[in-house]
């Protein structure tokens, strides 16, 4: 695999961060898709039908450790050459002081294929719905990036431990029933019963990983780990990648692409669980937990381990910056690497992916019937790690002819993302627009032909568009 690519890809990761939780202004507001994040949850309407593809698209990328202020500076041309970070007056310090001692990078997209929901009897509430998900989850700790700023000098005779390293990725579809219902005239109770099926992933399992740095320019890297791949793909010894790492069937056959995308050999199960009380006409609190299930993965295998001790290049920026090296040369030489030390394995076998649970806790107080103020806390558990955004909003639901929420969020350690959510009926026809995390600081990049504003201190967003087709709009009196 060519470094440039893989380099533009991170890059691509980063440059579009947008917010790893989900859409949270959704909560609030008078619309169908607001089960996604509670099965508790219903609209006003009676019947909801969602068009394939257009009932909703969102886009969820995030990292905790880099805005865009640190990747292009003013009057910098854009372009892979002219980075921010390589650059010989960049400043290193301040850069370092940001970095977490876990740094992750976490893009997830989802497309509504179907959705389906209607109002049966005095209270009952029966949805379905079909998503495509995709999500990559990339976690490295604080000293892989000082080491790579800073040289080995700074950490000549230690040995790093690295075993918190991880690279997921998965892309599945679900089939999701769920139902809400009163318990009680104040309680009620929401449950959704998702069938999982995978079409490709990556699991990394890392046992044990250790980096003993030296004076010199070659590091010792001791490895124990393990990827488990399903998918049409497996990676050559040559370290390119082409076509002809893809499965024959995959590239030649007619049908190649549509098997891939309709897999259902890959199964799973997920289920999400939600409640909401109301404590009196004013106050009404809600919680669940969503997102509790696996997929457990059996076709396309491919099976690959590093038990090894292997020489590992030195990725010091410093040589960039002096001119002894390029970005290419440097992330060729570590690529290489790492490929030379996996190996495939035989026989092929299974492996399990869990979801990243999330747990939410919200409450919101009506100020009369079109008028409500809203708290909601979710918290999203990947790996080892507990994700956390806060959320505070003012919503406006005048029946499900329109519905708005302004919202103010602190995730992600960034503490000034306004959002907006925006819904409004047209007949039958519902379109929403929802836009999480506005950037309120901006800043200029470009070249001396120009330049334009980019947000200086984007790290989260949270995107959500779509429309519905709804019947029975008449809004009820306890909403």
């Amino acid at each position: 695999m060519r470094p440039r690519f893989i380099l533009t890809v991170f890059l691509t990761l980063i440059l579009t961060t947008a917010a790893a939780q989900n859409s949270q202004i959704l909560y609030f507001m008078n619309l169908p898709q607001n089960h996604l994040l509670n099965p508790v949850l219903r609209p006003t309407n009676l019947i909801y039908i969602g068009l394939p593809g257009l009932t909703g698209m969102n886009l969820n990328i995030t990292n905790n450790f880099i805005n865009f202020s640190d990747v292009f500076s003013r009057g910098l041309e854009i372009s892979e050459s002219t980075l921010a970070f390589i650059d010989p007056d960049f400043d290193r310090d301040k850069f370092l002081g940001k970095i977490k001692d876990l740094n992750y990078i976490n893009p997830k997209a989802a497309v509504q294929l179907l959705g389906v929901g209607f109002k049966s009897g005095e209270d009952l509430y029966v949805f379905m719905d079909i998503n495509d998900i995709a999500e990559v989850n990339v976690i490295f700790p604080r000293d892989l990036v000082k080491l790579a700023f800073l040289g080995n000098e700074e950490f000549a005779g230690q040995t790093l431990d690295l075993s918190s390293v991880d690279a997921d990725f998965n892309y599945y579809r679900e089939i999701g029933i769920g139902a809400s219902k009163n318990i009680t005239s104040r309680l009620r109770f929401g449950a959704k019963a998702r069938l999982l099926f995978g079409i490709t992933a990556g699991s990394f399992q890392n046992y044990a990983l250790n980096l003993k740095v030296s004076n010199e320019a070659v590091n010792t890297l001791e490895t124990n780990m393990a990827y488990d791949i399903s998918g049409p793909v497996h990676f050559n010894s040559d370290n390119k990648f082409d076509k002809n790492d893809f499965d024959s069937e995959f590239i030649d056959s007619d049908n190649g692409v549509s098997k891939f995308l309709t897999n259902m050999k890959n199964a799973g199960f997920g289920l999400d669980l939600g409640a909401e009380f109301s404590v009196n006409d004013k106050i009404v609190l809600s919680a669940a937990i969503i997102d509790v299930g696996f997929i457990r993965w059996k076709s396309n295998l491919s099976n690959y381990e590093a038990v090894d001790t292997l020489e590992l290049q030195g990725l010091d920026f410093e040589d960039i910056y002096e001119g002894r090296t390029t970005i290419d040369d440097l992330s060729k030489g570590l690529i290489d690497s790492l490929q030379n030390a996996f190996h495939l394995t035989s026989p092929e076998k299974p492996f399990t992916t869990k979801l990243p649970v999330g747990f939410v806790v919200g409450g919101k107080y009506n100020l009369n019937d079109k008028f409500s103020i809203g708290i909601l806390s979710y918290s999203k558990i990947t790996g080892q790690q507990i994700r956390e955004a806060l959320t505070v909003s003012a919503n406006m639901n005048i029946g499900n002819k329109i519905s708005t929420s302004l919202a103010y969020t602190a995730c992600n350690h960034s503490y000034s993302n306004l959002g907006l959510g925006l819904g409004f009926r047209a007949s039958v026809v519902q379109f929403y627009f929802l836009l999480d995390r506005i950037p309120l600081s901006w800043k200029k990049a470009g070249s001396s032909n120009g330049t334009f504003p980019l947000p200086a201190n984007w790290n989260t967003l949270n995107t959500r568009v779509g429309l519905n087709l709804v019947f029975g709009n008449k809004a009820r009196s306890n909403y």
